[in-house]
Order: C-alpha cells, then structure tokens, then sequence
C-alpha cells in the first residue's frame, strides 16, 4: 500500500523517528493508526454511555450479576455472612 502524506506529516514522522521511540516510519502510522482506533473507540463509548443516561432506570438482581462474575471466573458462590 502507498500512502501520499503532506510535507507536515513527513517532517513529523522523521521527527519521532529522530527522537528513538520509533525506528521507522511504519512503526510511527501503526501508532497514530491505534491511537485513531482507540479514539473511535471512545467515541462510540461516550455515545453509548450518554444513550443510557437518557433512557429509562432498568431494575437489575445484584447477586445474580455476582452470581455470573463467579461463575465467569469459575468460582463458586460464596456463603452468605450470618
């Protein structure tokens, strides 16, 4: 794959080779490109996150959200404290 960047972007990428924590130019678009990903990530996260601030309170069954962390995790119930 060619990729045509602007002379600023150029001058970045040698600039983060220059500075040693990359040792090539593959290595700095693997970076940027992760860090894009990631904020896509986020993104769709905070949309998810405010789509539940704005609909309605779900009842939920605390021990039984244990009961699947435990069992998630191959753990066997714990006993109740007397």
């Amino acid at each position: 794959m060619n990729v045509h960047l602007t002379k600023h972007f150029e001058s970045f990428i040698r600039e983060k080779i220059g500075s040693g924590k990359y040792t090539n130019a593959s290595e700095v678009i693997r970076a940027g490109l992760r860090a894009l990903e990631e904020q896509e990530k986020m993104q769709e996260l905070r949309l998810q996150i405010e789509k539940g601030y704005a609909g309605e309170p779900l009842a939920f069954d605390a021990e039984a959200i244990k009961a699947q962390g435990r069992q998630r995790k191959g753990q066997r119930p714990e006993k109740p404290l007397p």
